[in-house]
């Protein structure tokens, strides 16, 4: 029987403000392609100045998926995202295009071009409510302390904020007396995947990480998150928690200064970046990293077009 050909699969990777927005539109207006995010924060419709979400204008330039499908107060899961996202890379290359992955999203990715068997392990409403009640005792950094004891490489891969992920982590443990980390099993990848990593020195990324956010502050943010809360989402929400958001809200409560939440937003920015590091290390060999300055750009097509031609 003769094996079916794998399709080509463009992955682009990198960290917060790298440049990973722009350089996927022009690409995929050279290639022929459609891009599918793979940034969590993108899901929600009305999360738009705190993501960095593309811009209509830019939207409209080359086809967008996996952007505005859902309310902040719907919670998307790993299995969820990965069954659209497959479904949507299939559908690009029905009509004939180059399919491009994006994101910073280390798990969205990876659940992709790693092919996760997502732990079918159905909630436990009994068990996570008393998870959440421990957390109000001891604090998510002393949550995820407990994750870190039983599970050392699942805590390395979620920030202690999110709570709702730690939660997730430590149910599935205690389920299923197994780690986390191994429950997530790999099955080959349904797709020929060609990875390109994007990097910039770490001081002219934290530099851009501080204009973005400069530039966020100008374009209305503090405005959009007053917007949501007003339209009833709750500041309690996960998503309401997602660096920027859960800031400025606590600004917004009368909790701390302007000032401060915006020192804190860099600073938890600075943090995140650090973390997207431990998904996409430089010595992986199915990773080609470039630099992303504009000089690159030609040199970026030329391999994707050599990879596409089989070399």
């Amino acid at each position: 029987m003769i094996e079916k050909q794998k399709l080509p699969l463009v992955v682009i990777v990198g960290p917060t403000a790298v440049g990973k927005t722009s350089l996927s539109i022009s690409l995929a207006q050279r290639l022929n392609g459609e891009i599918v995010s793979a940034d969590s924060r993108l899901l929600y419709r009305g999360m738009d100045i705190g993501t960095a979400k593309p811009t209509r204008d830019e939207m409209a330039d080359v086809p967008h998926h996996l952007i505005d499908v859902a309310d902040p107060d719907e919670i998307w899961s790993l299995a969820l995202y990965q069954r659209h996202a497959y479904s949507v890379i299939d559908a690009i290359h029905a009509r004939g295009k180059l399919p491009f992955l994006v994101g910073g999203t280390g798990q969205y990715v990876r659940s992709i071009i790693e092919g996760w068997r997502i732990p079918p392990q159905k909630p436990d409403h009994a068990l996570r409510d008393s998870l959440n009640q421990w957390v109000e005792k001891i604090g998510a950094d002393g949550l995820h302390r407990r994750l870190a004891i039983l599970d050392a490489e699942a805590a390395s891969k979620i920030d202690y904020r999110n709570v709702r992920r730690t939660v997730r982590a430590l149910e599935v443990i205690m389920k299923t007396g197994e780690k986390f980390s191994d429950l997530r099993r790999k099955q080959e990848c349904p797709y020929l995947p060609i990875i390109l990593g994007i990097e910039r020195p770490r001081e002219e990324l934290y530099d851009r990480v501080d204009q973005r956010i400069d530039q966020m502050m100008d374009a209305g943010l503090v405005e959009e998150i007053r917007g949501l809360l007003e339209a009833g989402f709750s500041p309690d929400l996960p998503t309401m928690s997602a660096i920027g958001y859960g800031e400025l809200i606590q600004y917004l409560q009368g909790k701390i200064k302007l000032e401060e939440a915006i020192t804190l937003i860099k600073r938890n920015t600075r943090v995140f970046v650090r973390r997207q590091a431990n998904w996409f290390k430089p010595d992986d060999p199915r990773i080609r990293w470039f630099n992303g300055n504009e000089n690159s750009f030609e040199e970026i097509e030329e391999y994707i077009r050599s990879k596409l031609n089989g070399g």
